[in-house]
């Protein structure tokens, strides 16, 4: 099969949001009395649609109090915590072989599609990218089938030949319901378990590989 579209996700596949995300939380949750025990790990809320993550957190079905924790997640986040950050080993080297090969990329991210440019133009990763779609402010497209669907329209792709490349079951489920082949990355937060019952159509364990997949 033929690839000639490449729909990347952020966190976890193209950088480590690991501080800047875990203690944007943290501090949400303590702003709102709830603290979260500091040797407990926050990676499970790398990826997945934050306002989710936040009602398992809080053990509510409110649907106020997971907005009013997001809100107060982006206080911090949106000023400190979307640059405690960092790419990946060899990322951009990978990015800028697959342009030079004709690649056509996109970033595709659960993630507001206005930190996500941020965070591309912080690390140099823009000048890779086609365009950069990620979710709005007020939750639409934070759902990774909604998302791809969206690209796959706008961009008029044909998901015959476009791959989607990411490191959670997310990424792979909302890339097969829209007929993309989706491959899963093991450098990011996703278990193999994960990605491989998600149905990720192979597994990637260093970002060389996408590479060699695609020749």
């Amino acid at each position: 099969m033929t690839f000639n579209t490449l729909l990347f996700d952020l966190d976890g596949t193209l950088t480590d949001p690991k501080v800047g995300i875990t203690e944007s939380i943290r501090y949400a949750l303590a702003k709102m009395k709830r603290p979260y025990p500091p040797d407990a790990s926050l990676d499970w809320c790398i990826g997945p649609p934050l306002q989710e993550s936040f009602a398992k957190l809080l053990q509510t079905d409110d649907p106020q109090l997971p907005a009013e924790a997001l809100r107060l997640f982006r206080e911090r986040f949106g000023t400190v915590g979307l640059f405690e950050n960092e790419p990946y080993p060899n990322i951009a080297n990978v990015l800028g072989q697959l342009q030079a090969a004709g690649q056509h990329l996109f970033i595709a991210t659960s993630k507001p599609a206005v930190y996500a440019r941020q965070i591309v133009e912080h690390f140099d990763l823009a000048r890779y990218f086609s365009e950069v779609y990620g979710s709005e402010m007020n939750g639409r497209f934070s759902h990774k089938n909604e998302l791809i669907a969206h690209i796959l329209q706008t961009e008029n792709l044909n998901p015959a030949h476009t791959l989607m490349i990411g490191d959670r079951e997310h990424d792979i489920l909302g890339a097969k319901a829209n007929q993309v082949t989706a491959v899963g990355v093991t450098w990011g937060y996703g278990s193999l378990k994960e990605l491989t019952k998600a149905g990720a159509h192979t597994l990637l364990h260093k970002p060389e590989e996408i590479l060699h997949y695609l020749e």
